[in-house]
């Protein structure tokens, strides 16, 4: 059955599907095309009429990952759009409000993946749900001259403004939006919480295995130069703005494969293949989460922050390592990624116990997701802010438990979203009853979160560091990854530079 709602560029035409009312494609801003190639985010045009909203918005530009979107998702130039699930389109309701902002490396990722549909935390939660696309890559990341730096957060914002504006018609509380993202949009929700921009668009925040590679202005540049040099140009306005957006998405691919073969190019971030990240530019985003948050940014918004235990071993796995990680890449894992100056010895000490395979994965685990995230709590906690903190250690069951409480295992239980699409390889065919009761536990924990700024488990203090840990059964404890805690408690996630 089909309803209509008013938003501020006209009227929108969606439907009803299992209760929930359904808006999917809605632009937020223009598309960053033409004139507004590489640009910060302009207004949307209206239209006349009612605008159909049954189809998702196309992704913004990438290589890969695309096949995971479903059938419905659009083709064309409109990358920015949001999408709307509401169990009430009663002004009058004022229900809470999420967003969702997707991960992805900042490289790829699209809010149409199935894995993301909002059905069950807005019927189950009783919230309205939206999520967003934005620019990735070179168009969204890139330093390029003569544009504004982190055009992807930029879109954030505008999306964020976009809800502030319309949320009320689709039944949404716009004074009581909470903003979510795992990994890269993890990230994301760090960096929108130090950017003076997205101030007062929010009063929760949920990062879900932040990643720590914010990007010096030095790294930015020589990437953003690398990725142009892939097609013969310089990295200016004046050079890329004609250049096809997939052959510039192949160019970033390109230097991604490039800093495999060249791992010392580019630090840290380098050995990781990570080419794209929010620059600190020190005017859209003036410092890192951790500075920002510790000086007191956004001390008002509530913070829900935590990472999954084996968040190294999806990855391992890709690259064809589980099982057989050697003692010189463990050596070198530790030598390039443990805090200075003497981070690899503590890693042994502290683990004496640990093979390479071990000690690679927790290295590698520490040093991009658990150990940024636990500082992003004890930085907002420092700067006067409150915060709660989580690790899901239960593991998953698909391909044969191999991978652990791995990366990426959150969202689909949050999501409630176990059977479709990427989702369906961790939980098998036919998720268990401990899955099912999981998801329905963390759904109900992220949807109290926005509804009261408590998720149900006492606050995190530096004294007590009081955890919830996702698992069968679930317990609050003191913070259970002491040992990589203590080796990484005086170190400063300052912005990533070249090598």
């Amino acid at each position: 059955m089909s309803t209509t709602v008013r938003v501020t560029g006209g009227a929108l035409r969606g439907r009803w599907e299992s209760d929930v009312a359904v808006f999917r494609g809605i632009p937020y801003a223009a598309p960053p095309v033409g004139a507004g190639r590489f640009a910060a985010p302009r207004p949307a045009q209206g239209w006349d009429g009612v605008r159909p909203a049954v189809s998702f918005g196309p992704p913004a530009p990438q290589t890969d990952g695309l096949s995971r979107g479903p059938s419905e998702a659009a083709t064309g130039d409109d990358w920015l759009t949001v999408n709307v699930w509401s169990p009430a389109l009663d002004p009058a309701a004022k229900l809470p409000v999420m967003v969702w902002i997707h991960g992805g490396a900042y490289t790829i990722g699209t809010s149409s993946w199935s894995e993301y549909d909002g059905g069950h935390l807005a019927r189950d939660g009783g919230i309205v749900l939206v999520t967003l696309n934005y620019r990735l890559g070179v168009e969204g990341f890139a330093d390029i001259a003569g544009a504004p730096a982190n055009r992807g957060l930029l879109d954030q914002v505008a999306a964020l403004e976009w809800v502030r504006d319309n949320i009320a018609a689709f039944g949404g509380d716009p004074d009581r939006v909470t903003i979510f993202g795992e990994s890269a949009g993890g990230g994301s929700v760090a960096a929108l919480l130090a950017m003076p921009g997205a101030a007062g668009l929010f009063r929760g925040a949920v990062a879900q295995s932040m990643p720590g590679t914010f990007f010096s202005r030095e790294l930015a540049a020589g990437i953003a130069a690398a990725c142009a040099a892939e097609v013969g140009l310089r990295p200016t306005v004046a050079d890329l703005s004609n250049v096809d957006p997939a052959r510039l998405a192949a160019a970033g691919d390109a230097v991604t494969a490039m800093v495999v073969k060249q791992p010392d190019r580019w630090g840290p971030a380098g050995y990781r293949s990570i080419v794209f990240a929010p620059i600190v530019d020190g005017d859209i985003l003036p410092a890192t989460p951790w500075q920002a948050l510790s000086a007191g940014a956004a001390r008002d918004v509530a913070l829900l922050a935590g990472h999954t235990r084996d968040e190294q071993r999806l990855f391992t796995a890709i690259t064809g390592l589980l099982g057989q990680v050697t003692p010189d890449q463990a050596a070198t894992a530790l030598d390039i990624l443990a805090p200075a100056p003497d981070g690899a010895h503590r890693y042994r000490d502290a683990y004496p116990d640990a093979g390479p395979d071990q000690l690679y994965e927790l290295v590698n685990s520490d040093w991009l997701f658990r150990m940024p995230t636990v500082h992003l709590a004890d930085a907002h906690v420092a700067g006067g802010g409150q915060a709660h903190l989580y690790e899901l250690t239960w593991p998953a069951p698909g391909m044969g438990g191999v991978l652990g409480a791995c990366h990426g295992l959150d969202s689909p239980l949050v999501f409630g979203n176990l059977t479709s699409g990427q989702p369906a390889l961790l939980f098998d065919d036919e998720p268990s009853t401990d899955a099912v009761a999981l998801s329905v536990r963390m759904r109900a924990a992220w949807t109290a979160f926005a509804t009261h700024g408590d998720p149900g488990w006492p606050a995190y203090t530096p004294d007590q560091r009081l955890t919830q840990i996702f698992d069968t059964p679930c317990a609050v404890t003191t913070y259970p990854e002491q040992p990589s805690r203590l080796i990484w408690q005086d170190h400063s996630f300052a912005p990533l530079t070249p090598a």
